[in-house]
């Protein structure tokens, strides 16, 4: 379960404060698929970098598997984002010089999970989110926007995180991968009882989510 309790982020402008985050209060289950939505500066991406440790709140709690993440030391929040928090970005972020199953290992590398099983769950992993066999051996310029998005979805879920934040990952697609993609987080977000957030501006996809976030001025609207 995701607990988010008056969750209030503030900064300076110059002179002027700007509240990103105010007073937002919301719970998703866990396995659910829900999709972000609102207009450009009503805070989406505040939230998502508030819900993924990578910026702290003002104010307010996080609870992402009973744990508080605000509460968190510095040293301790790094291992949490690497172990409990999978990321998929819009320009899919893969290292060009590995391959796609090796862009799927390294995250289980970095927590010291044993070789073997690495490869056996990197391989599972892109077979599951549509990758052919002889996919997977190739770097990512010799992929397809679609096949680079599915490897960086594969990687997100590499060391079984709780919660999955996904900015706009279907901006550089076509509609029609970018539906495929987003059914495919939906599906896997049963799969692999993951908890998936999803920032989108296309309101169309984000009607067919569990549930919708909508943001207005940093603040939750109906």
């Amino acid at each position: 379960m995701l607990e988010v309790k008056n969750l209030v982020k503030t900064f300076k402008s110059g002179d002027t404060v700007v509240t990103a985050a105010d007073d937002i209060t919301l719970s998703i289950p866990d396995g659910e698929f829900a999709a972000i939505v609102g207009r450009s500066g009503s805070g989406k991406s505040t939230l998502l970098s508030l819900l993924g440790a990578l910026d702290k709140p003002t104010s307010g709690s996080i609870v992402v598997g009973g744990k508080d993440v605000t509460k968190m030391h510095d040293h301790n929040l790094i291992a949490y984002r690497g172990r409990s928090i999978g990321f998929v970005f819009q320009n899919y972020n893969l290292i060009p010089n590995l391959s796609a199953l090796e862009n799927v290992m390294l995250p289980m590398e970095f927590a010291k999970v044993p070789k073997a099983e690495r490869q056996e769950r990197a391989r599972h992993l892109l077979a599951e989110v549509g990758l052919e066999p002889d996919q997977m051996d190739r770097r990512p310029a010799r992929l397809s926007g679609g096949q680079q998005q599915r490897v960086a979805i594969a990687r997100a879920l590499a060391n079984k995180p709780s919660l999955i934040l996904a900015d706009e990952p279907t901006g550089n697609l076509d509609s029609e991968t970018g539906k495929k993609i987003f059914d495919l987080l939906h599906e896997l977000s049963r799969k692999e009882s993951t908890t998936i957030l999803v920032v989108t501006h296309d309101l169309d996809i984000a009607g067919k989510a569990d549930a919708m976030v909508k943001l207005e001025d940093g603040r939750l609207v109906k």
